[in-house]
């Protein structure tokens, strides 16, 4: 589960982001947006994303787009990413460091919405105008995979470099 979370929320998501913004960037320059033209860009994003080693089902994945009402609300799609991002590096603070961490946690809850989340984040240590929160997330993914690898015992399931 966790390993799909990732996967849907460090992968998936940011190639929406991707994809959101190029076609806000074709339709402010004037292009026109049809169903195939989107679809055959969401299979160049994934493809570009997954690597040559997978083999997509090109139009499952091309209609991507068609399935995520949310694409169409201003750029809100990277909000997973970083949300995923920011709840890791949550959960590794109070792991790591205990009790001071949790109660950094606890002033970033009392918050709520009375400010910017960046800045309330801020309050419970964590920096997303930096990328340490994302890759401290990655880092948690490789761990994952690492384990699944001894699990399976079959040596690395990571796939050849390209």
């Amino acid at each position: 589960e966790a390993m799909a979370n990732f996967l849907r929320y460090l992968f998936i998501m940011p190639t929406l982001a991707r994809f959101t913004l190029d076609c806000h960037t074709r339709a402010e320059g004037g292009e026109g947006l049809t169903a195939d033209g989107m679809s055959t860009r969401l299979v160049e994003l994934f493809r570009e994303g997954y690597g040559r080693h997978v083999v997509l089902d090109e139009p499952r994945v091309g209609i991507t787009w068609a399935q995520f009402s949310h694409l169409f609300s201003n750029y809100y799609v990277f909000t997973y990413a970083t949300g995923i991002a920011a709840a890791n590096a949550l959960a590794d603070g109070v792991l790591r460091d205990g009790e001071p961490a949790a109660q950094r946690y606890l002033d970033f809850l009392k918050a709520g919405g009375s400010s910017d989340p960046l800045d309330a984040l801020r309050l419970a240590g964590i920096d997303m105008r930096s990328p340490e929160p994302v890759e401290r997330a990655f880092d948690v993914l490789a761990e994952l995979v690492d384990r699944l690898d001894r699990l399976v015992g079959e040596g690395p399931l990571r796939a050849p470099e390209a």
